[in-house]
């Protein structure tokens, strides 16, 4: 008997390592802490794609039930911060006021931020989220607002984009701006990951928005997902297996938001949707994400384009978004992005995102737009949410800072 529970103890505990075990790049930030946490979340993801292919739920049902056990539930203020929830143009919110100059007659720096989560997941209240915030208003004496927006399946594009466009623009109004003490002219838009392309698209419309006199002073992007027509670029290709965002899970992630069917990301990570003969619409949009002259040389290494001769001609009849610069702004024209707010982009060697983030850095300083890159080596991508508690990361401190340093000096 003994021998037969030691026997299973040891099967147990080498399918345990087994699973947790990847073979991470020596560059990246404390690879042990990383394959113990990334277990974990990938864990919680199999269950919920395996639940969706039992026809139990939906494609990311489990995982969104996980991610609502880190939820604060109600405003939770400290000395320091004062938190309220309310609304923009409808749209939940949280406000994060800092305290310590309530006596003091100036106005205060303002953050709109977006939280990431695929566009599917994730809330503003959650902890990491919600201490990002905290530390953001109290360190830059700033009134930062999380705004919440509406999630897939429940919300499609372009929903989520309507809900923070509409959330901003109330926000940059004279009436929010001034009952809340915040400058006009110091107003920063944010966000990570989707919440990155969020920010990005908004930056966007707003800046050519002539019924919003006031408009946003920066744009600070936190590894941004900024288009969906090559999930083969360089990073694509390294980080593919990398945690915590792997590479079919972003096409499936951008399925959920373009309203597509799952059973399409084969297709997507082949690249089918632009192949040669998808016409000059596909054409002109693969010219603005052309990694071959966007990428500096360093990025790209030995990497090859992957174009298909031929494709499914009626994927993008499917999936209109995917040329939607609402939804990609990587495609936008240039004169649109001669208009937007000075950028701060910052992106992660061990992220299949980061090419996203390094060609819109070009593309918008091809522009005339001053870009600040802030490029980690040892970086991966949600790196930025684990600068607090017991799963802090180095990287996740030190991006954290820098991200709060920029908009300091710049906002």
């Amino acid at each position: 008997m003994m021998r037969s529970i030691l026997f299973m103890a040891i099967l147990m505990s080498i399918a345990a390592a087994y699973y947790i075990y990847l073979p991470l790049p020596s560059t990246i930030s404390e690879p042990w802490k990383l394959m113990f946490m990334d277990a974990i979340l990938r864990g919680v993801m199999h269950v919920s794609f395996f639940a969706h292919d039992l026809g139990l739920s939906r494609p990311f049902d489990v995982a969104r039930y996980a991610a609502s056990w880190d939820v604060i539930q109600g405003p939770q203020s400290i000395p320091a911060v004062r938190v309220t929830d309310t609304y923009f143009a409808g749209v939940e919110a949280q406000v994060f006021e800092p305290t310590a100059s309530d006596q003091e007659l100036h106005l205060k720096r303002g953050v709109v931020y977006f939280h990431g989560g695929g566009w599917t997941l994730g809330s503003g209240k959650m902890e990491s989220y919600y201490l990002q915030c905290m530390m953001m208003a109290e360190e830059l004496d700033a009134v930062v607002i999380s705004v919440e927006y509406r999630l897939a399946p429940d919300g499609r594009f372009p929903d989520q984009y309507n809900d923070v466009f509409q959330a901003s623009k109330h926000i940059l109004t004279a009436e929010v701006l001034g009952r809340y003490s915040i400058d006009p002219k110091r107003v920063a838009v944010s966000g990570d990951s989707a919440g990155g392309n969020l920010a990005a698209a908004v930056a966007q419309q707003m800046a050519l928005d002539s019924s919003i006199p006031i408009k946003f002073k920066v744009q600070a992007l936190v590894y941004p997902a900024l288009q969906a027509l090559d999930f083969n670029t360089p990073s694509y290709q390294q980080n593919a297996h990398i945690p915590i965002l792997y590479r079919p899970v972003v096409a499936r992630f951008w399925l959920e938001y373009l309203n597509g069917n799952q059973n399409l990301v084969p297709a997507l990570l082949a690249n089918n949707h632009t192949a040669l003969d998808q016409g000059q619409e596909m054409a002109a949009a693969k010219a603005k994400i052309n990694w071959t002259k966007l990428l500096p040389v360093a990025f790209q290494k030995n990497y090859k384009p992957v174009v298909p001769l031929h494709g499914d001609p009626k994927l993008v009849e499917k999936l209109p978004g995917l040329l939607d610069v609402r939804a990609a702004p990587l495609l936008a024209e240039t004169e649109m992005l001669k208009a937007v707010p000075p950028a701060y982009i910052m992106t992660c060697e061990h992220d299949v995102l980061r090419d996203d983030g390094l060609m819109y850095a070009t593309r918008l300083e091809e522009a005339g737009v001053h870009v600040t890159v802030d490029h980690y080596e040892d970086g991966f991508h949600g790196c930025l949410s684990f600068a607090f508690g017991p799963l802090q990361f180095s990287v996740g401190t030190r991006s954290l800072g820098n991200y709060i340093r920029w908009l300091k000096e710049n906002l």
